[in-house]
């Protein structure tokens, strides 16, 4: 795979997700990641088929209040957390299952949450996420570059490839008139 996307560390970058090997999905407790308003709109129009699928805690607050949480991050609204986690968890990402189920793991995730760990800085340059690296907050076992001798540039090739299709988007919107 040919990427154009410029990664600062992605020549030194390791990481390995072991979500269903060891990892029970500890980037989805207490994440209240930001939604973008195009994704606010698609998960609500289609909130009715992963509302069966969601922790019944997590369904009913859903129906009675909503998925987000009311606080913006960014300028932009947070998902809802119930239980100290994504309202959307339930043994994995419900929104990641049913897109995947219609041939699109990403149709319905949060970029924030598709792209991780790449995201981009301050000056909009992308990384992947490292214990020790650009101030990371998180001491998540799979951001710890000693846990794994796995290439970010080999594990990751879907999100990478996810961000670029993302900076693709962004640099033609900025050419439109």
């Amino acid at each position: 795979m040919s990427l154009e996307l410029p990664v600062v560390n992605l020549d030194s970058a390791t990481y390995e997700c072991t979500f269903g090997r060891g990892c029970d999905g500890v980037c989805c407790r207490e994440g209240k990641p930001l939604v973008y308003a195009d994704e606010v709109a698609r998960i609500s129009d289609n909130l009715p088929k992963f509302l069966p699928r969601m922790r019944p805690v997590a369904a009913k607050v859903a129906t009675r209040r909503g998925f987000l949480s009311g606080r913006k991050r960014l300028g932009q609204e947070t998902m809802r957390t119930t239980d100290h986690w994504c309202i959307f968890f339930n043994q994995g990402c419900v929104l990641h299952q049913v897109g995947a189920e219609e041939g699109d793991k990403y149709r319905y995730k949060p970029a924030v949450c598709s792209l991780f760990p790449i995201q981009q800085d301050d000056h909009d340059r992308w990384y992947v996420r490292q214990k020790g690296y650009k101030g990371e907050r998180w001491d998540l076992f799979c951001l710890d570059p000693h846990n794994t001798s796995r290439p970010a540039a080999e594990s990751l090739q879907e999100e990478l490839a996810l961000a670029e299709h993302y900076e693709q988007e962004s640099r033609a919107a900025e050419s439109r008139p």
